[in-house]
């Protein structure tokens, strides 16, 4: 199942195959089986070819040293990378396009933190949820003006990758003002880990809840003057749901490839698995879901790399990371199925997908959120617009 893709796409989608399956894939089942922990020589070799790649840098503008890829083009990426399971495909850090925008003004934050994430020696999180927000935003760390800077007082929940981080990408409210974005490193003054839960995945990547008690940040980390920290907000938001439903075409493929080899193999009352009628139409409901999935994940990237008018597109990656989070959802249940018990297996890529997908339904906006921000749009713009 393929989409045609201009040939600098194909050539991406080739290089990050061989990468996956040489430096990612093998290490899955030691990562499940060791609390997400691999060794050290295995976890660098694959960060340093990430960034001899260029990963860390696919989305930033030419004129800071970037690839600038269209976004088709790091779409395919992502759903390549999306065929891992224990979150061995975050082995970079990524400086996107909107860093750059929100920073142009501030060389100190360009060279201090953005060159840090090309460069692959930074890493850095979103301290942006909080217990009372969930998937609403809604702020209520507050930042406070004194002299040189801002004081910084809240809590913030599920800051993912957080253990390994260098750096905040944090959400405050100013009085007056509204929303901002704030740099803040992770060793600060007044910030501590207060909780770090364990979750349904294996990842060596954390999602502690952090609090900040009378954090200094002095004005020159204060991210875009101190405006429009909610605009920059979504530009990530949109980035982050766009690539996540890229991954969840990974996800989805990966798990029909694996139930479609166990059904060929498998024999049940001297007949083929797959020959079974009821594994027939798991299997035909899934790819045709995933195709569905394709043609309107690459259809966004595409709207996307056109400069379509930012509402609409902000409507089509809430539309793109609904459908596809729950298409992966429904093709995990299904193909575990076929495997039965087998497919209960932690060493087995399906089970791991199963558990790991299940919160894609959830991070960077729930499937209900999604549903209202695209309400909203049909109310207000009208179907045509969308």
């Amino acid at each position: 199942m393929k989409i045609k893709h201009n040939k600098a796409t194909l050539q991406w989608q080739k290089k990050m195959r061989s990468f996956i399956d040489e430096y990612l894939i093998p290490w899955e089942i030691e990562a499940e089986m060791n609390n997400g922990v691999i060794p050290n020589d295995a976890s660098m070799k694959m960060h340093a070819k990430a960034i001899e790649m260029g990963l860390s840098k696919m989305d930033v503008p030419l004129e800071y040293g970037g690839l600038n890829l269209s976004m088709v083009e790091q779409v395919a990426i992502w759903e390549e990378l999306g065929r891992v399971t224990n979150a061995l495909c975050w082995c970079f850090p990524e400086a996107q396009s909107w860093m750059f925008e929100a920073c142009r003004d501030n060389d100190y934050q360009i060279d201090h933190y953005l060159k840090g994430l090309m460069e692959g020696s930074l890493r850095e999180c979103y301290a942006i949820t909080e217990a009372e927000s969930g998937s609403y935003e809604t702020v209520n760390t507050s930042a406070t003006k004194v002299p040189g800077g801002y004081m910084i007082n809240g809590e913030k929940w599920f800051v993912t990758t957080a253990n390994l981080a260098d750096f905040f990408f944090l959400q405050a409210k100013i009085e007056g003002k509204g929303d901002a974005l704030f740099f803040v490193n992770i060793d600060s003054d007044g910030v501590s880990m207060i909780e770090n839960p364990l979750f349904s995945h294996t990842f060596p990547s954390h999602h502690p809840t952090y609090q900040f008690k009378n954090v200094f940040v002095a004005d020159k980390d204060v991210i875009g003057g101190g405006n429009s920290g909610m605009d920059y907000s979504r530009s990530w938001f949109r980035h982050e749901r766009l690539t996540i439903a890229a991954r969840m075409l990974g996800a989805a493929g990966r798990m029909i490839e694996e139930a479609t080899s166990w059904a060929l193999s498998r024999e049940i009352q001297n007949e083929k698995l797959i020959d079974k009628q009821a594994i027939q139409f798991y299997l035909a409901d899934s790819v045709t879901e995933l195709w569905a999935s394709k043609l309107m994940v690459y259809e966004a990237a595409a709207s996307h790399d056109k400069d379509d008018d930012l509402k609409s597109l902000h409507a089509k990656c809430s539309m793109v990371k609904l459908y596809t989070t729950e298409m992966a959802n429904r093709v995990a249940d299904r193909c575990l199925q076929i495997w039965g018990g087998r497919g209960y297996r932690r060493d087995n890529a399906v089970e791991r997908f199963f558990r790991e997908v299940r919160v894609d339904r959830i991070w960077e906006g729930s499937s209900e959120i999604q549903r209202m921000v695209i309400a909203r749009a049909l109310k207000k713009r009208g179907l045509e617009e969308m």
